[in-house]
């Protein structure tokens, strides 16, 4: 059997660690960094503003910097997308969470979202870094624009598809605003309709060690939460001592 720590570090390696708040203070950003790299995430997943200061914070470590772009609603033009993608990689990012024009999406204006999806990918592979696509399923009502999602960054060749932002809620018919993030139904959906290279991010619910491992079970090979030390400590308790 292999031994407690590296059965921990398999959690680890799945953990996006996001710090995108857009109250995040500088601070925070420091703090959150030496946290990524004392608990070995995959990256830390930070707002393009902060991209070239996380990687000085993560410098020496075995974790890679990811920025976002065109986050949380996606709105922005493919050729600002574009832009700020390349500054993102320049800055030090090695790993890119674009969120798709969602509003595009619901439009079923398919020929935008290909050509905003494979500007970003051309973009992504000139520069040997990857790219996840975020969905933002929330907001999509109907099973078919996921499916048609999926079928697209699959043609495109992106390296994940995510669920959603974390940022982006929903306003139900009593008032109030609620956020399901990764569900079962389209995490399985999601694995079903994407090529098999095509790998899932989940986010949004995921913020405990059985959540990851749950999720896990379902072929998710990366989440992104905030709960990054409570989730590797609860591991490497957990593995020395199962349940």
């Amino acid at each position: 059997m292999r031994n407690v720590q590296d059965r921990a570090l398999d959690i680890a390696k799945m953990i996006d660690h996001s710090l995108l708040h857009p109250a995040l203070t500088d601070q925070e950003l420091k703090e959150g960094c030496e946290i990524a790299a004392m608990y070995h995430a995959a990256s830390a997943c930070v707002k393009p503003c902060d991209v070239r200061q996380a990687k000085l914070y993560l410098e020496g470590s075995d974790v890679v910097v990811c920025g976002v772009v065109g986050f949380p609603h996606g709105n922005s033009t493919i050729e600002i997308k574009a832009l700020e993608t390349e500054q993102v990689i320049r800055d030090g990012a090695v790993e890119v969470d674009m969120v798709v024009n969602i509003g595009k999406v619901l439009s079923e204006d398919w020929d935008y979202i290909h050509r905003e999806i494979q500007t970003i990918v051309e973009i992504v592979k000139e520069h040997g870094a990857i790219l996840k696509v975020i969905f933002e399923n929330d907001l999509l009502p109907d099973d078919r624009f996921k499916i048609r999602l999926c079928e697209i960054c699959s043609a495109c060749q992106v390296d994940y598809v995510k669920t959603s932002t974390g940022y982006n809620y929903v306003k139900g018919p009593e008032g109030c605003y609620s956020y399901q993030g990764a569900t079962e139904h389209d995490l399985l959906l999601m694995r079903r309709h994407s090529a098999p290279e095509v790998q899932i991010k989940a986010a949004g619910g995921v913020g405990n060690l059985d959540a990851i491992l749950r999720v896990r079970e379902l072929g998710v090979t990366r989440v992104g939460t905030k709960g990054t030390r409570a989730i590797v400590e609860e591991a490497r308790r957990r593995f020395d001592h199962p349940y």
